[in-house]
């Protein structure tokens, strides 16, 4: 993604620029030098935002019609929870019991019923698309993500990103990576850290290997697909004393370096390397990412299979001191259920979700994490309330796209559970109570982060842009 042209550049990038120049590397390194020495001054507490792409359907899940016709409410009954008047889907038993935990905001709207618009939206928390949007491709003049603003302004007490994205990013099944989860605006030099644990396979669905399936075909595990968390061991050939003069070799070029340090008044030259040292050398940080020789008991109640490693790895992150940590539950539109909908949300879909977000919550709960880590649930949008079928591409029936209402799930944080914030009509269509925008998503996020409403992010000239363009959703806390 190419940078403006001819910014504005003040006396103290200049001297970066110089001493850039000294050091015999390039000028792609101005901004990237400029970005890492922005202080940060806010104290961040933990979000994780679990992102089901594709669109969850609000009547199929969380805002269940029992009353609508047919066409409508769809094939699954709803069951009580353990707080009084609030029934969610017959398929999510595990969330059922623990809905003292978590509330749902049932009248999130947006207008957009395209999954490259509604990823934008969610992502970013902005309704207005960018100038120059691109269905096809992310842009360096899209609105920057939740995440990469959090990863702008946050800090963590070790080596790890602030914000992290596992694991993987969002890819259509045709290979077109879609916008809204970089930096943007911000430069890609601040896209947040995307933690590859998954090898993107254009035909996987749903969380493999005990989950997997096809859209159209049903049980299916594509072929070569894995879920390997990154290796933190030395690379192949380098040994331990190797690794060690490299070391000393990063330390001297450190020291000779100080003075132009000090003259451009750079704090550190370049802490992606510093990360990268650390978690190599740090043995608790290989820990942290062994989610295979995680304890039996841990990787049943999360589950075995992607829905399961990406909650525990997200839980053991917070842990460590990142965040924000976006949970991609699904890639290729996983949630995207136009055809034989209520099949894959029984056998495929709501069993790993159900499953490992409940396991999430409980186990942020018994560590005494949850109340200082806001988890958030949601899609880029809803389903039509009533039920289509295109027999050419599906056996079944399922429901299209809708931007106009969506249900959010949100625990911990401070928000109180058993709580349903708004409301919409009979047929689960639109908002009639408390219309909650993006943007009021967003700034809940971001003061369970800790940001002031005052905070701004910076752009590749150092412009000042406003990170709150909401307020947090009344009545959760």
């Amino acid at each position: 993604m190419s940078k403006p042209e001819h910014p504005n550049i003040v006396r103290r990038t200049a001297l970066k620029a110089g001493a850039i120049g000294i050091l015999g590397l390039g000028s792609e390194h101005i901004s990237r030098l400029h970005a890492e020495t922005k202080p940060t001054t806010f104290t961040a507490k933990n979000v994780i935002y679990v992102f089901l792409s594709g669109g969850l359907a609000q009547q199929d899940s969380f805002d269940m019609k029992p009353d609508a016709p047919e066409e409508i409410r769809g094939e699954f009954n709803p069951i009580a929870t353990n707080t009084v008047g609030l029934q969610i889907c017959e398929h999510m038993p595990h969330l059922a019991k623990i809905s003292d935990k978590w509330s749902l905001v049932r009248s999130m709207t947006h207008p957009f019923a395209e999954h490259s618009q509604g990823h934008m939206v969610m992502l970013s928390g902005r309704t207005d698309l960018p100038t120059g949007f691109d269905l096809s491709k992310p842009k360096p003049t899209d609105h920057p993500s939740i995440a990469a603003i959090a990863g702008q302004l946050t800090s963590t007490t070790n080596n790890l990103p602030p914000a992290i994205i596992l694991p993987e990013k969002l890819i259509h099944r045709t290979g077109r990576v879609l916008p809204g989860q970089f930096a943007g605006q911000m430069g890609f030099q601040r896209d947040p850290y995307f933690l590859g644990c998954s090898k993107f396979n254009p035909a996987s669905y749903g969380a493999w290997p005990q989950y997997g399936f096809n859209h159209q075909r049903g049980e299916e595990n594509p072929k070569g697909y894995q879920f390997t968390p990154p290796s933190l061991d030395l690379p192949k050939g380098v040994s331990k004393s190797k690794f060690g003069e490299r070391t000393n070799l990063v330390q001297q070029f450190d020291q000779q370096r100080s003075q132009l340090e000090k003259l451009a008044e750079v704090e550190s030259f370049d802490k992606f390397q510093e990360r990268a040292i650390s978690l190599l050398a740090d043995g608790s940080m290989r820990k942290v990412f062994d989610i295979e020789n995680a304890d039996s008991k841990t990787l049943d109640r999360y589950g075995k299979h992607t829905f399961g490693w990406s909650c525990l790895l997200a839980k053991r992150l917070v842990e460590s001191g990142v965040n924000l940590v976006q949970v991609n539950l699904g890639n290729n539109e996983t949630w995207d259920t136009h055809g034989n909908a209520f099949p894959n949300l029984k056998n495929y879909l709501f069993p790993p979700m159900d499953q490992a977000v409940s396991a999430l919550i409980e186990d942020l709960d018994r560590s005494g994490l949850l109340e200082s880590t806001l988890i958030v649930m949601g899609s880029e949008f809803g389903r039509t309330p009533k039920i289509s079928h295109l027999p050419s591409a599906y056996a079944l029936p399922g429901r299209d796209h809708w931007g106009q209402v969506q249900t959010v799930m949100l625990a911990g944080g401070g928000v109180q559970g058993g709580r349903v914030i708004g409301k919409s009509d009979k047929h689960g269509g639109f908002p009639v109570d408390d219309p909650q925008k993006p943007e009021n998503l967003a700034a809940t996020i971001y003061q369970a982060l800790g940001l002031p409403k005052s905070a701004s992010w910076y752009d590749l000239v150092d412009r000042p842009m406003p990170v709150y363009h909401g307020s947090p959703i009344r009545g959760l806390m």
